[in-house]
């Protein structure tokens, strides 16, 4: 698949499942492995930041 991001190739394996993160080898992009209409896509992965115990 293509990254959303920058258009690098993003290996995802065959057994991969929905909730999964790939990251893109070229930009280092997070995205969650979502499917939408019986096909797999692709959607940004939201990062948890510290919260320096606040």
């Amino acid at each position: 698949m293509n990254c959303p991001d920058c258009d690098g190739n993003i290996n995802v394996p065959a057994d991969a499942s929905v909730g999964e993160i790939v990251s893109c080898p070229d930009c280092g992009a997070d995205f969650e492995i979502s499917k939408k209409d019986g096909s797999i896509e692709l959607k940004k992965a939201e990062t948890v930041g510290e919260d320096w115990g606040e």
